[in-house]
């Protein structure tokens, strides 16, 4: 099922620059004001985003409503860097549906917001939906900026005078989709950003680069629950609904003085399910966001753990070359738990044997019992994932291991194994040089493997040798 074949990758327009690593921010930024882009659903906002950005980030779609938590990127806007979030279309709705839960995500990124992005479709001109949303913004006291949006044709031109209607001041007049009316922009967001001033929670020393972890699984799994358990507080949108995540959520968090970035991803269905635009642009998104972790925590449920599905979302992390947890939730749901246990226990030896001795936790996402076990074992596999071994040490475990049990011959010829040194970290990859190197068998390559995780203590990690010939002189 992955990954994506190339046709399934999102594709750039020619003026945004092509993605890169949205999760390495190393620099040094001590204070970032936060900015929401809101509006009523599909006026445009997760392409404003985008366009602010200058990343495809978010998801855009014609259909209303594809954006459902808040997402947030940095960037630069208002000639300064500030800290951008997308959010999901204001409905107005109330009580448990889905609807009114995204419209409670937006009104917390309302109050978290220095500056408001007000977003609204200028062809469509001021709806009623537009001048409900506008009243509470208005009653929220924050400095706003009214965005006409979709200004590319002269059939925008009635729908930005009506915008003055909004009691907002001068609509901005943008055309996010086509790059139109962004100086416009961050001269009217510079001035709203004049006497804004830092939150004690938005001060954040960024001098030590964050730990990586995505949480990845079936739908429905519990994913964003159990980031809000950990963070406490309702950062992401949850339901008893399955696949209510769509983009790949990033959340910042604090343990124990240590940066960490959280990435709540959708939920991976069986490739043949997958026939939807919007799950295969989220399954795209959870791809991405597997091959920019560092640490990838799998999330099964117990009661119907490694099925089909979690075991081809294992090996896509392994084949990545990502450090692993696999965590076991609604642990509070099984009544025999040592029975259970030992089938947990025994499935993940005989089932992933490729990543042997990998961490197995046990918890609720939903109560938080077990929770305070995951992080430990993320530090501890991630410090392995990242390990380096002296050479002197490497070659003398070759020999070693060499003459316990040599490479087979090939066609009579012995195979010698000359020597071993390691190129990489982040999976530990090595490389050992050898006489008739396409001679030696898989299972031989994996003897290395088990061996060296053994002796070298290496447990769960996935671990890379390439076996290299040296050059022929008389070839």
């Amino acid at each position: 099922m992955y990954p994506p074949e190339d046709n399934d990758a999102p594709e750039y327009d020619e003026d945004f620059p092509k993605f890169e690593d949205e999760f390495d921010n190393e620099q040094e930024i001590t204070f970032t004001p936060h900015i929401a882009v809101v509006g009523r659903p599909n006026v445009g906002k997760s392409t404003l985003f985008n366009r602010i950005v200058g990343k495809k980030l978010a998801i855009v779609d014609d259909t209303p409503g594809v954006t459902r938590d808040r997402r947030e990127a940095s960037a630069v806007l208002g000639y300064q860097a500030v800290t951008i979030i997308d959010t999901a279309g204001f409905e107005d709705a109330v009580g448990e549906r889905l609807e009114a839960r995204m419209r409670g995500q937006t009104e917390e990124a309302v109050k978290a917001a220095d500056v408001v992005l007000f977003v609204y479709d200028a062809r469509a001109g001021v709806t009623g939906l537009d001048e409900i949303f506008a009243e509470f913004i208005r009653k929220t006291g924050k400095p706003t900026v009214l965005v006409a949006n979709k200004c590319e044709s002269r059939a925008s031109v009635p729908g930005v005078g009506e915008g003055y209607g909004l009691g907002m001041g001068e609509p901005i007049e943008v055309a996010a989709e086509h790059n139109v009316g962004m100086m416009e922009l961050n001269e009217a967001v510079a001035e709203a950003l004049q006497g804004v001033t830092p939150a004690a929670d938005q001060i954040i020393d960024m001098s030590e680069a964050p730990v990586r972890i995505a949480i990845v699984g079936r739908p429905n799994a519990g994913k964003s629950t159990l980031i809000n358990t950990l963070i406490g507080t309702d950062r992401l949108l949850t339901g008893p609904e399955a696949g209510v995540t769509r983009d790949s959520i990033t959340v910042e968090w604090d343990w124990h003085g240590r940066r960490v970035q959280f990435h709540d991803t959708a939920g991976l269905r069986k490739r043949a399910k997958v026939q939807d635009k919007l799950e295969k642009m989220s399954t795209t998104d959870t791809i991405r966001a597997i091959k920019y972790a560092q640490v990838v925590v799998l999330l099964m449920d117990t009661r119907n753990a490694f099925d089909k599905q979690d075991m081809q979302i294992a090996d896509l992390c392994a084949r990545e070359g990502r450090a692993l947890v696999i965590a076991a939730t609604m642990w509070d749901l099984v009544d025999n738990k040592s029975e259970m246990l030992e089938s947990l226990r025994e499935k993940v030896t005989r089932l992933l044997p490729q990543l042997r001795g990998i961490p197995l936790i046990f918890l609720s996402g939903l109560t938080g019992k077990g929770v305070d076990r995951l992080f430990p074992a993320i530090e501890r596999i991630q410090i392995d994932w990242s390990a380096r071994i002296k050479t002197p040490d490497l070659n003398e475990w070759l020999r070693q291991t060499v003459s316990r049990h040599p490479p087979p011959a090939d066609k009579g010829r012995p195979v010698k194994l000359k020597y071993i040194t390691q190129t990489k970290t982040r999976p530990p990859t090595f490389v050992i040089k050898s006489s008739r190197a396409d001679s030696v068998p898989e299972s031989y390559k994996r003897y290395l493997v088990n061996t060296l995780r053994e002796d070298f203590d290496l447990p769960g990690i996935p671990i890379r040798i390439h076996l290299r010939s040296g050059e022929n002189p008389y070839a």
